[in-house]
């Protein structure tokens, strides 16, 4: 077991090449939204957000259309491409290939939804995406017990790593977190007062964050944040790893301006301070 540092995340950081072109610092596809759940469109557009703001050039938003008009209120600087219907189903699968291929690295979760049709949509996805993939929220459980053939981050809080896993966790969470890693072939990030991160073979611990994290959202941010260093190229672990701290980071500073005061939008002009001022 290893602490996260500042230095070791901020190694996470790659250097932007002064000649580089649009695109060429990161593309994200967030698949995300459905039309029952009134809160739907703002997580996924946070977590959309929240990759922009995690210095990548691009994120495009996957939605059902009615879902998807909503979030484009919430920035001109996100794509939002929409699909027929008010949920994911099997019948979007291609389209939602397609416009993986075109990513470097793949969140899918925000505001999902659980409707049967969706799920089955979700395992689909798994099985045939080839790029990065970041599994949030109700994708998780609609993943559950599936393993992954390519790379893949999970971010389950306890209950929602139970789901996936089949089994309670109680006490030995960092041996829970290691053999689901290990077993489903992903990175397990694990949110909680201390975020545990393995790869299967090895595990972090995580410090950063406060107990004003549980309000709703900031999972979705983190989720962006994964997604953005995993589009960089950046190992995944080590994307989670930096994610974590990162998130809990900017929850920290949070907490001095406001107390238990914020909400997970605050978080996302914060992001790129907290990344600026990592200690090399």
């Amino acid at each position: 077991m290893k602490h996260v540092t500042s230095k070791q995340a901020a190694k996470c950081i790659k250097k932007r090449d002064p000649g580089s072109f649009k695109g060429q610092n990161g593309k994200v596809l967030v698949i995300g939204g459905n039309d029952d759940l009134i809160g739907a469109p703002a997580l996924a557009a946070q977590s959309a957000l929240a990759v922009l703001r995690s210095q990548t050039d691009l994120v495009t938003v996957l939605a059902p259309k009615k879902c998807g008009f909503v979030i484009n209120t919430y920035s001109p600087d996100l794509i939002v491409k929409k699909v027929d219907g008010k949920f994911f189903s099997e019948r979007h699968l291609k389209i939602a290939l397609e416009n993986a291929e075109k990513a470097d690295a793949v969140l899918i979760g925000p505001g999902l939804g659980l409707n049967e049709q969706t799920k089955k949509f979700v395992k689909k996805f798994a099985e045939k995406n080839h790029k990065p993939l970041v599994v949030d929220a109700d994708a998780i459980k609609a993943l559950a017990g599936h393993r992954f053939s390519h790379k893949a981050i999970i971010t389950p809080h306890q209950k929602e790593l139970e789901i996936f896993c089949g089994k309670k966790i109680g006490a030995k969470k960092e041996l829970t977190a290691k053999e689901t890693a290990k077993k489903y072939n992903c990175v397990v990030l694990l949110k909680g007062r201390i975020d545990i991160i393995s790869d299967g073979n090895i595990a972090f611990y995580n410090r950063t964050g406060n107990a004003g994290m549980t309000v709703g959202g900031t999972g979705d941010v983190l989720a962006g944040i994964c997604a953005a260093f995993a589009a960089k190229g950046t190992k995944l672990l080590d994307a989670a790893v930096c994610a974590a701290y990162i998130n809990g980071l900017v929850g920290n500073c949070l907490k001095k301006k406001f107390g238990y005061g914020f909400i997970a939008s605050d978080f996302l002009k914060e992001i790129p301070l907290a990344i600026k001022n990592l200690k090399h």
